[in-house]
């Protein structure tokens, strides 16, 4: 077999580089028109008014002109809706389907959080529960002892021998008992 060789141009590369593009043309300078003498009579735009009926100044023989016909005016076909109209209209619903997402995931993470706080309260109460107080040993002859102090402190605090020695007495008892329990 013969070696072959292959050259390729910048230029085709380019052109291949380029390939989504289109190649552009040399847009023709257009000709200048002709100037045609104007008429005296007004220009007529191609619309006929009703309150004046045109009549050609000088009807040929032999043939009658036709009275003018008015036809009624229908308006031009809407456009069809161009690309970006339906690209916008995309957005929009893509928008909307967005936001109802959004409301759903805001509903749930509402639910989300009250179950969570809730679970939280329960653990809380749970763990960190106070265990079972004994009430304050002796808490009614402290409460007597220390009424009888302040209604008679000015006068004779010695009244109030008899509401210490009550107090003392149940202190000794409290402390004893609890000794007993934990030796």
């Amino acid at each position: 077999m013969g070696d072959y060789k292959i050259q390729i141009s910048t230029k085709l590369i380019e052109q291949l580089a380029r390939d989504n593009e289109k190649v552009k043309r040399k847009v023709r300078k257009p000709k200048p028109k002709k100037i045609v003498e104007q008429r005296d009579e007004p220009q007529d735009n191609g619309r006929e008014l009703p309150s004046e009926p045109k009549i050609s100044p000088t009807p040929t023989p032999g043939w009658q002109l036709p009275p003018p016909m008015y036809l009624p005016v229908t308006p031009a076909p809407l456009p069809p809706p161009s690309p970006a109209i339906h690209e916008v209209e995309a957005i929009r619903a893509v928008v909307a389907e967005s936001e109802n997402v959004l409301e759903k995931l805001d509903k749930q993470g509402d639910g989300m959080q009250q179950e969570l706080t809730r679970r939280a309260k329960e653990l809380h109460d749970r763990e960190f529960k106070l265990p079972y107080q004994n009430p304050a040993p002796c808490a009614d002859e402290k409460a007597d002892c220390r009424e009888c102090y302040v209604s008679n402190a000015a006068q004779d605090p010695l009244k109030c021998a008899e509401a210490v020695r009550r107090f003392e007495a149940c202190v000794r008892m409290a402390r004893h008992s609890v000794g007993l329990q934990a030796g």
